[in-house]
Order: C-alpha cells, then sequence, then structure tokens
C-alpha cells in the first residue's frame, strides 16, 4: 500500500530535498506541495494525504494553526510538524491539539523515511533530539485546572497500565519498556492501547502530554536505559 505524502513548507530548496528522499522509496508518494499554511488546508482537502509534513514557520498562516485546523478537520491526514531547536516553546499548542510527530529539519533521510511510516501506520513520533525540550517548554508553563482532571483520569488506569504510561513518557520504546517491566513487546502494545482508550487518546505523542500535563511524569524525570 502507497503512502501519500503532502509538503508544506515557504522553502522551495527543503521542498526539493523532502522529495527527494521520500520520491526514492517505492511505498511513498509525494501528493503535493504547499508554500504557507493556508495553501496546505487546500491542498489537504483536494489530495486527502495520509501525511502531511509541516514546517513551522510560514507567511500568511504559520505551521501551527495549519495543523491545528488540519487535526480538527481531517483527521485520517496524520500531521508530523518539522522543527529546529529553537522552536521547541512554539510546539506545545501543536502537541496538545494531538499533531501525531516531531522532527527536526536535519534529521537523517532514514529518520524521515521512519517517521513518515510510523505516522501512516497509526504511530507517533517525538525525534529524540527534541522530546525532552518540547515536553519542558510546555511542562514548565502548566495549566493548574487541566492538571487536576488529568490526574483524576489516571484513578481509571491499572497499576501495570501507568507503568507502562510512565515509562513511555520518560523516552523508552516498547522494547525497552517490556524489557523494564518483564514482559512481552505484544502485552506493552496491549497495554498502550488501553491506556489510549481509556483516556480519550489517539496517539504516543498525545499520552507523552497526558503523562506530563497530569503529574505522572516531571521535566528532567527519566529511567536509566
Amino acid at each position: 500500500m502507497t503512502i501519500s505524502v503532502a509538503l508544506v513548507d515557504d522553502e522551495a530548496m527543503i521542498r526539493v530535498g523532502l522529495r527527494m528522499v521520500l520520491g526514492i522509496e517505492p511505498d511513498i508518494e509525494v501528493v503535493g506541495e504547499a508554500s504557507d499554511g493556508a495553501e496546505a488546508l487546500d491542498l489537504v482537502a483536494r489530495t486527502r494525504p495520509d501525511v502531511v509534513l509541516i514546517d513551522v514557520r510560514m507567511p500568511r498562516m504559520d505551521g501551527l494553526e495549519a495543523a491545528r485546523r488540519l487535526v480538527r478537520d481531517h483527521p485520517d491526514s496524520k500531521v508530523i510538524v518539522l522543527t529546529t531547536f529553537d522552536e521547541d516553546a512554539h510546539v506545545a499548542a501543536a502537541l496538545r491539539a494531538g499533531v501525531s510527530g516531531f522532527l527536526l529539519k536535519a534529521a537523517p533521510p532514514e529518520h524521515l523515511v521512519e517517521a513518515v511510516r510510523t505516522v501512516a501506520a497509526g504511530g507517533g513520533l517525538l525525534d529524540p533530539a527534541v522530546t525532552l525540550r518540547v515536553i519542558a517548554a510546555f511542562a514548565g508553563q502548566p495549566d493548574p485546572a487541566r492538571a487536576t482532571g488529568r490526574a483524576a483520569e489516571l484513578d481509571t488506569l491499572t497499576g501495570r497500565e501507568t507503568d507502562v504510561l510512565r515509562l513511555l513518557a520518560q523516552g523508552l520504546t516498547n522494547t525497552q519498556i517490556a524489557a523494564r517491566l518483564h514482559l512481552g513487546e505484544a502485552t506493552v502494545k496491549t497495554h498502550l492501547s488501553r491506556v489510549l482508550m481509556k483516556l480519550g487518546l489517539t496517539t504516543r505523542v498525545q499520552a507523552v502530554v497526558f503523562a506530563y500535563e497530569s503529574g505522572l511524569v516531571r521535566p528532567g524525570e527519566r529511567e536509566d536505559t
């Protein structure tokens, strides 16, 4: 099955580079390009891509506003935000809106391809190089009312589901979580699916956000791997 991708960036050379990287993959097809958020909304409405790669800083409508609208209006088109190190503080809103991933513009080509495939398959992806900085950016400005509600929702999880969520938010992969908890990977995936269902979430990215907003995990808190 071919994964359709839309590219959104105001720099033509960036779009050319992304298209070159993705175009050589037999299971990925770039179906369109846009140079700003407003064009992106029109492009996605017309082409219905599986994945949208979208820059943050663009004219007319920036990538974060476009991402929020895409998540709301086109939930079947999964959004990956392209970011740089100096934009971490701006992506908190997109995290809460439910985008499926964040990727550094400078990420190696293989990471880009992996991100597209992971998100198209229903997963979420936070570039390891930006995960903790992104989390710290929004966790440093907590919403007390939201935190109280989130904490109450934690009570719906079993002890094992809570353990899985905590380790996920601390940056561990399914394989690492399985090893830490002495479980099979399939069991970890089952627990994670139940966590998402009980909390009304759709992606791993949203689960990480929830863990920090609820106080289950705090910035700087991480298991040794």
